[in-house]
């Protein structure tokens, strides 16, 4: 079982498809600070507790955590507490970090972190056996469909993975 520490635009991306569900069915527990669950995943209020039904697990973060996320903060002020947070969470627990944003890969690489985003889920889905080639095919299209708007992912890496899985229609 991999352990990956987790930001929320993961998740965004496949609510985005109705696919909330796809990354818990990979051999993965996925950890999220208990702080930016509640505060950024969880609101608006209603909306839910699906991920964490679904696996995810919310953990509290360490003190040596917490000053080394404030610490990335201070030298980079564009990344929010709770992009900082998964960072030392993945840094300190010796784990890769889920995201899609720009600087926090950017950083989190710069720090020595593993980096792992969507697409790398859904390549490990197909590669996996647990999305045939069509349905993979058919969330990428859908990713397409979305990207720009509440998905924000590399267009290219998206045109090539939907022409190496049939024909381009979109």
């Amino acid at each position: 079982m991999e352990y990956i520490s987790s930001d929320t635009n993961i998740w965004i991306d496949f609510s985005a498809v109705d696919a909330l569900a796809l990354p818990f069915r990979l051999d993965c527990t996925y950890l999220m600070s208990s702080d930016a669950l509640e505060d950024e995943w969880l609101s608006p209020k209603g909306r839910g507790n699906e991920l964490i039904e679904l696996g995810l697990q919310a953990v509290k973060i360490t003190t040596e955590e917490f000053y080394y996320a404030e610490e990335i903060r201070s030298r980079c002020p564009k990344l929010s507490a709770y992009d900082t947070f998964a960072l030392a969470i993945a840094k300190f627990r010796g784990i890769a970090l889920l995201t899609g944003d720009g600087r926090l890969r950017k950083t989190a690489i710069e720090e020595g972190v593993t980096v792992r985003g969507t697409l790398w889920i859904f390549d490990e889905l197909l590669r996996n056996g647990i999305l045939s080639e069509e349905e993979y095919r058919k969330f990428m299209l859908a990713m397409k469909a979305q990207n720009g708007r509440r998905i924000r992912l590399p267009e290219a890496e998206l045109d090539r993975r939907v022409k190496e899985k049939g024909k381009d229609d979109a």
